[in-house]
């Protein structure tokens, strides 16, 4: 059987950032503490399989956080267009992962039946639960589902051979961790389960949070998918881009072969 390239693709940062954003309980909360937004795209042979899809120069506009790379011209280097696509994992539907699905109409959806009931239900009475999520995106994936485009999985489920998903929850209701078959061993990519290392590791919490219990459970959980630690893969850590071989362009980084410096720890 043979393994997945994973392509880690740097679409945004967001500098102006301190510890207090990223860490529950910081004793140097104040400190400066860098984001990377990514997507990723998985590739074996003919097949491809979009992993999120970032978000796009209106969403960035709304929330005055801008991006670097359109979702579409992120992708380019990789000989990817939109219309190619026919599977997309949503990993759960907070913007800056779900803010592109417009982009890639002839994609079927991947994500957990929870991760719709929680963004379409009474928890969005609430501001603070709210405020990640962007009413279009929600409502293109619920477009989607009545367009026949929408696979739930509950719990754990496959989306191809050598690709798995996992209901981890905790940053949000119905969040999911992506595990692939590479020549490394079996790699998972954390989503938000995982911001930084340093959640995972140092077992702290992020302060965007449905459940804390949760969030705390799936870091032992990500650790039981991964074949060693050093291949789960955070969601949004700038130290990706260090701890990886560059790929085909400046913003993209080669996962599958494993990292090529020491993970922190």
């Amino acid at each position: 059987m043979s393994s997945w390239e994973i392509h880690a693709i740097k679409y945004a940062d967001r500098n102006a950032r301190v510890r207090g954003d990223s860490f529950v309980f910081d004793d140097n909360h104040d400190a400066p503490h860098p984001m990377d937004y990514f997507m990723w795209l998985l590739r074996r042979g003919d097949e491809v399989i979009l992993v999120d899809t970032g978000y796009d120069d209106a969403e960035a506009a709304a929330r005055a956080r801008p991006i670097r790379l359109d979702p579409v011209a992120a992708l380019a280097p990789l000989g990817v267009r939109p219309d190619q696509i026919t599977k997309v994992i949503v990993t759960h539907l907070h913007y800056d992962h779900a803010g592109g699905l417009r982009l890639f109409p002839n994609a079927t959806l991947h994500m957990q039946a929870a991760e719709m009931a929680y963004a379409t239900g009474p928890c969005m009475c609430h501001d603070t639960l709210r405020m990640p999520f962007t009413a279009g995106h929600v409502c293109e994936a619920v477009t989607r589902l009545f367009s026949g485009q929408v696979v739930f999985h509950d719990g754990d489920g496959q989306v191809a051979e050598g690709v798995t998903v996992h209901r981890i929850g905790g940053h949000s209701r119905g969040l999911q961790a992506v595990r692939v078959r590479t020549e490394s061993g079996w790699m998972v990519l954390a989503s938000d389960a995982a911001h930084f290392y340093e959640n995972l590791f140092a077992r702290k919490p992020f302060p965007i949070v449905v459940d804390v219990q949760d969030m705390l459970d799936g870091f032992d959980r990500l650790l039981g998918l991964a074949s060693r630690p050093e291949l789960i893969i955070p969601g949004h850590d700038p130290l990706v881009c260090k701890l990886f071989a560059p790929g085909v362009a400046d913003h993209i980084r080669r996962l599958d072969p494993g990292p090529i410096a020491e993970v922190p720890r």
